[in-house]
């Protein structure tokens, strides 16, 4: 359990020494610190910035009321929540003016041990309240952001047959495609998958995401490319699983625009290509 962090104000060292003995008896207190005027207390709660505040309503030149009243647009203007106050007093007709500045709670002179571990619960759960009303605000604000996250994992992503079940892959992890009759055959690693599609509609369909067509029947997903090279039988491409694949002429210019440096056909090789 994280600390309490308390701050005590009273204008008697003998109520100040009291209030933080009981506290000492409650676990997961943590006493910030202690001030003896209303100014001390201004000081203190804007510097320590205190879970909880418990503050004396009688003080001279500057009461509890007017601690509360003074720090008002010092904590609007101020980052993270505002801490929640305690009134103390030894007079009880001070409990409905206390309540209606909006405190935690109201304490009676002397403090009882049972009656300030009710105001530490009490303070706990508003804390915890207001912590999740804060995530909750957040999430609110960010749904928009999250919704359009998901929209755009779903569309990197492809149903693809597996053992008469549907499976979800990334796109990202598909290394080529290739036509096969009515369908399209992706390979993803060592495995591949049937989906009923037709190469140009998969050639559409992944081109923003990198991936670029190398023959009539056959697309690639650019980032798993290792090689450009020329054989005998004309250009081709090796994939970095070591897959090796025809580059048709039409789409020569697509692959050379992956590589700058790639060379003309050499002449040599000139009359054995085969497209």
């Amino acid at each position: 359990m994280a600390p309490l962090r308390v701050v005590i104000v009273d204008d008697e060292q003998i109520a100040l020494d009291r209030l933080s003995d009981l506290l000492g008896q409650i676990p997961s207190i943590e006493v910030l610190g202690t001030a003896k005027t209303g100014v001390e207390a201004l000081a203190q709660i804007s510097r320590m910035q205190p879970h909880l505040v418990f503050l004396d309503v009688e003080m001279p030149k500057m009461d509890g009321f007017d601690v509360v009243e003074a720090l008002a647009p010092r904590l609007a203007d101020r980052q993270g929540p505002a801490p929640l106050f305690c009134f103390v007093t030894a007079y009880p007709q001070f409990a409905t003016d206390a309540f209606e500045t909006g405190a935690l709670d109201f304490l009676c002179k002397p403090v009882r041990l049972s009656r300030l571990e009710r105001t530490i619960d009490r303070a706990r759960t508003a804390l915890s309240e207001r912590e999740a009303a804060r995530r909750l605000a957040q999430l609110s604000g960010q749904l928009e952001e999250l919704r359009n996250a998901r929209a755009a994992a779903q569309d990197r992503s492809l149903w693809l047959q597996h053992r008469g079940e549907a499976v979800r892959f990334a796109v990202a992890d598909v290394d080529w495609v290739e036509a096969d009759g009515e369908y399209v055959k992706v390979h993803i690693g060592d495995r591949s998958f049937l989906l009923r599609n037709s190469i140009r509609a998969m050639a559409e369909q992944l081109a923003s995401y990198g991936f670029v067509q190398i023959h009539r029947s056959a697309l690639i997903n650019q980032e798993r490319l290792q090689a450009v090279r020329w054989t005998r039988t004309g250009m081709k491409v090796l994939l970095d699983s070591g897959t090796e694949l025809p580059v048709g002429r039409k789409y020569r210019n697509a692959v050379r625009g992956l590589v700058h440096s790639i060379d003309d056909e050499p002449p040599s090789l000139a009359a054995g290509r085969v497209d």
